[in-house]
Formats: structure tokens, C-alpha cells, sequence
């Protein structure tokens, strides 16, 4: 069986909270596909996802939900059908919403259906915020019997083989399904187990844009019953495209990952109203990664970059960042701290070692955040996974910002990441990406210094980080020595309170820095363990 060829998926990015401006846009796509039987929307549509504690506000639910009955109202001469997402309350004096799931027709809400399967988990936390809904039964319309699962309710064969055992023709999936590498073929191989094991067709509606560290890729697509893929819509862009076009969007790991950092940077700086960025160029590959996914996002014209050079920075690094900058087209200030070191230098007598390489970089942030403040532009930090899960990062200095478009990118990724944007024409110099990495805090100075090489480091830090994997297992690994292994587990401990202090950044792993990892700051474990 095929998805119905008058069956439209809308996969839009809202505002999270911008209920009348999401609701316009939902008007918009209808109207535009107005002969349509159906014009699916991804979950949540009328306030953007996820809501989190805003669905505990009274008010918030029920502006929601007089923006659903307003929409209906609005929508009431067209022919097709509306599927839209919203929370949502019964009259029974319940303490929490349900994530609802209604159908609009000529006016009228013609059913509701609820959320089942809460997800608890990583970045999710539904169960604190709505009530689980009872196994929905098929929508009846036009002839025709529709199966809504919502997100979650997918990912389990229960709520469809309910539906099918009720009579659904089709399986409709409206998602708020955030990106993370290799998401799209885990979510594409449910979903085909899902049409196999009941022969439905299914339709996948998935959300698009950034909110906060989340960031949503889209890619809804259309199933035949056997699991075929019979529409998918692009990644990572609005689109509003009826199921029978037959298109397919084929991409590398790397073109998703960049252009989810691209969106995920983009939409925060665009949905909090920021009128551009500021960047602290260095002449080294984190900021140069930054800058040019800044531009990619935001446009050159947005983009103010600065360097902030010391005694200890390189002719090679200004060089570099002069070529970076002009090969962007962004405009680069130079701004000495000579003079602001040698103050403090001068007011604190004997100042040495890490504590005068800590005052250069947070001379930089305090310069940097003036011109933020001045400019009216967000300052973005540049510190990659790698350094933010040791510490490699100064507190109050190259931290201070709003937004890190690499908390989420290991640092092996970094070169990855600049190679790919590379291979259509050098943007970021190859000077940039082969030279070793530096902070230029001291004279001669390389991270490998203070931190095995990258790959070996980015390697334990995966096993401890997004595999939870315990001192021996990793030890086990051929490539690490037990002392190696101790050293960075402890400092991964250690830097919990930095990264408590960090600026949010766009999630790409199965276990970001944040809500995905709630690690105590006090905390012993590590220190007792031989």
C-alpha cells in the first residue's frame, strides 16, 4: 500500500513560544496546498518543541490551545484537512497537559489524539511535563482511517500494532526529533519496522531549526507498506511538499554535522534577536571553524571578527587570520593587549605560570565582551568538546560568550569539519589545519604539552563521555595506558564546574555537555579509584 498522493508534509521550524507566529505559518502552508486532503504538521507546531516547564504554566497550555481553536476558525473555507500539534487539557482538573496531536476540518476539531510513550531520557523529560495519553485509536476521515503516533509513540511496536489491530489504513508521525550523527538511520530503520511489521504505510513529519542546544534536522519522508522509501523531504530547511513527489536527499556525515552547527548557530543568534556575532580570532582552527560557520549562517556582513594579539602570538597566526578574514569577507579589528597585561602585570608583582596566562585570556573576554555590549552583537566562544571536557579552557576568559556553535565537537572533528568546507576551494587556510595547536600563552607553547594527542585523547573521551565506559574497559583499549586513562578521567572531573559556567552550544552527539550529562560538580568517585 502507498502513502495517499494527496497528503502534503509540512515540515516547518517554529519559534518556540511564538504561538500566533506559528500559527501564521501553519495558516500559510495550508492555504498553499488548500485541495489537499491532509496537511500534516510536525509535533508541537503551534508552540515549537520542546516547551519544557512552560507547559507548567496554566496560561501557556490554554493560549495554545485558543490559538488551535483560532486556527480552525481561520481555516474553515479551506478543503484539506489540518494535523497539528499543541498541549493540551481535558476539563477533569488534571495537573498536567497532554502533547495532543488535532485534527482540523472546515472549522472544526474533529478529533484529538494524545501522546502514549513519554520519552525520559537524555536531553527528553516529558514525564515531568505531560501526562501520558491512553493508546490512541484511528482518525476516521473521507473515507479513510489514519494511525497518529507521536514521536515517541513510534519508536516501540506497540501503538502501531494497536492502530493496525484498529483499523488504520495509514501511520501518520508527527516529530519534534532533534539531530544527532547517525540519527536519520536509526529513526529511517524504525520507522521501517514499523511499516513492515503492520504492511502500512507511514508518513513521517519531522520539525526543523534550532532551539537552545537542540537542533532539528527535518528529513520527513513517506513510506510505502513494505517499507520503501516513497518521499523525503531535505535536511536541515523549511519545506512543504505533497508525499507523492518522488525525491531522496543523500548526504555525508560531515555535510550534516556542518550544516547542523551552520543552523543550530544561525537560528539562536536569528531567534533571540541578535543583530550579528563577534569572534575572537586566534590564527588557530577552533575560531577559524567558528567564524566560517558564522558566515555561512548569518552572512559575512554579521560577522565582526577581532584579534587580540600578545608578546606571544606568532607573525604566522596574524598572517593566517588576515587570509582567513579575507577570504570570509568579514572585518577584522586588531586590538593589542600589550598594554592591558602590562597593567595588571604591574599591579600584581611576580605574577607567573598559569595564572599570567590566565589573565591574557581573560583580558581578551573582558575586550571582547565591551565590543559585544557596544555592538549590540553576541559573542561566540570557540572552545571545541575536547578542551571543555579537560578544562582546557579558562573561566571568565575564552568561556565568556553566548554561544559556542563547537561545545559539541570533538576536536579530531574540527579538522574533519575544515578539510570538508575545504573541498570545494580553500576558505580556511591549509597553514591553519596542519599547523599544531596553540594557545600562545607562553612562549613555544602546544596543547600536547598538556594533553596527549587529539586522537587519543578524543578517543578516551568518547569511551567515557558518550560510552559511560568503566576505567578498565578503557584501559583494556591497546592504544591507552592506564596513566593516560586516570589523568584525563580526572580531568574531566574536575572541569564539571566550567562547563556548569559554559555557554549553551548545538548538541550532535548521542551525549552533549548539559542536559544529556548530569554529573554532580562535588563529586569523589574518580579520586577513589586506584
Amino acid at each position: 500500500m502507498s502513502p495517499d498522493t494527496s497528503i502534503v508534509l509540512a515540515q516547518i521550524n517554529p519559534i518556540l513560544g511564538d504561538l500566533q507566529g506559528n500559527a501564521d505559518k501553519i495558516a500559510a502552508a495550508c492555504k498553499a496546498h488548500k485541495t489537499a486532503k491532509l496537511v500534516i504538521f510536525p509535533e508541537l507546531s503551534i508552540c515549537g518543541y520542546p516547551p519544557e516547564d512552560l507547559v507548567l504554566k496554566p496560561s501557556f497550555t490554554q493560549a495554545c490551545m485558543r490559538q488551535v481553536k483560532d486556527l480552525a476558525t481561520r481555516t474553515k473555507d479551506l478543503d484539506c484537512a489540518i494535523l497539528v500539534g499543541s498541549p493540551w487539557r481535558e476539563d477533569d482538573g488534571a495537573p498536567l497537559p497532554y502533547n495532543a496531536a488535532i485534527w482540523l476540518h472546515r472549522g472544526q476539531i474533529m478529533a484529538v489524539r494524545y501522546k502514549h510513550d513519554l520519552p525520559n531520557y537524555g536531553v527528553f523529560d516529558e514525564k515531568r511535563t505531560f501526562l501520558s495519553g491512553p493508546l490512541p485509536d484511528p482518525v476516521e476521515f473521507d473515507g479513510q482511517r489514519y494511525g497518529v503516533m507521536i514521536c515517541e509513540d513510534m519508536w516501540n511496536e506497540r501503538v502501531a500494532l494497536h492502530l493496525k489491530q484498529k483499523g488504520a489504513e495509514i501511520l501518520i508521525v508527527p516529530n519534534g526529533s532533534p539531530f544527532t550523527t547517525e540519527k536519520f538511520a536509526v529513526r529511517m530503520n524504525i520507522a521501517r519496522q514499523r511499516a513492515s511489521e503492520t504492511g502500512l504505510p507511514l508518513i513521517y513529519v519531522n520539525q526543523v531549526g534550532g532551539q537552545d542546544e537542540l537542533v532539528f534536522d527535518g528529513g520527513s519522508f513517506a513510506l510505502e507498506g513494505d517499507g520503501r522509501i516513497k518521499t523525503q523531504l531535505p535536511f536541515f530547511e523549511q519545506c512543504v511538499q505533497p508525499a507523492q513527489q518522488n525525491s531522496r536527499h543523500d548526504h555525508s556525515a560531515e555535510d550534516l554535522t556542518y550544516n547542523a552547527l551552520k543552523l543550530g548557530l544561525g537560528d539562536y543568534v536569528r531567534k533571540n534577536g541578535f543583530s550579528g556575532v563577534i569572534i575572537g580570532l586566534s590564527g588557530g582552527i577552533d575560531s577559524a571553524l567558528t567564524a566560517t560557520l558564522a558566515v555561512d549562517a548569518l552572512g559575512a556582513k554579521n560577522v565582526h571578527c577581532v584579534m587580540l594579539p600578545s608578546v606571544f602570538t606568532s607573525q604566522d597566526s596574524l598572517d593566517d587570520a588576515q587570509t582567513l578574514a579575507r577570504n570570509l569577507g568579514v572585518k577584522l579589528d586588531t586590538i593589542s593587549i600589550k598594554a592591558p597585561l602590562e597593567a595588571f602585570e604591574n599591579s600584581l608583582d611576580g605574577l607567573q605560570g598559569l595564572a599570567h596566562e590566565n589573565i591574557q585570556s581573560r583580558i581578551r573576554g573582558t575586550i571582547l565582551m565591551a565590543l559585544s555590549n557596544a555592538e549590540g552583537k553576541m559573542l561566540l566562544t570557540t572552545g571545541n568538546k575536547s578542551e571543555m571536557a579537560v578544562g582546557y579552557a579558562t573561566i571568565y576568559g575564552d568561556m565568556n560568550g553566548g554561544f559556542n556553535a563547537l561545545k559539541d565537537v570533538y576536536k579530531t572533528q574540527v579538522f574533519d569539519l575544515c578539510r570538508w568546507r575545504n573541498k570545494d576551494g580553500e576558505v580556511i587556510p591549509d597553514s591553519i589545519i596542519t599547523k599544531p595547536p596553540t594557545a600562545e600563552l607562553r612562549e613555544n607553547q602546544t596543547d600536547q604539552d598538556s594533553l596527549p594527542p587529539y586522537p587519543i585523547l578524543d578517543g578516551i573521551l568518547s569511551m567515557l563521555i558518550e560510552g559511560e565506559a568503566a576505567l578498565d574497559d578503557v584501559c583494556a583499549h591497546d592504544a591507552y595506558d592506564r596513566d593516560t586513562v586516570l589523568k584525563i578521567w580526572g580531568l574531566l572531573d574536575r572541569a564539571e564546574y566550567k562547563r556548569y559556567q559554559s555557554p549553551p552550544g548545538t548538541k550532535i552527539t548521542t551525549k552533549a555537555f548539559g542536559r544529556d550529562r548530569r554529573y554532580p560538580m562535588t563529586n569523589h568517585f574518580v579520586k577513589n579509584i586506584d
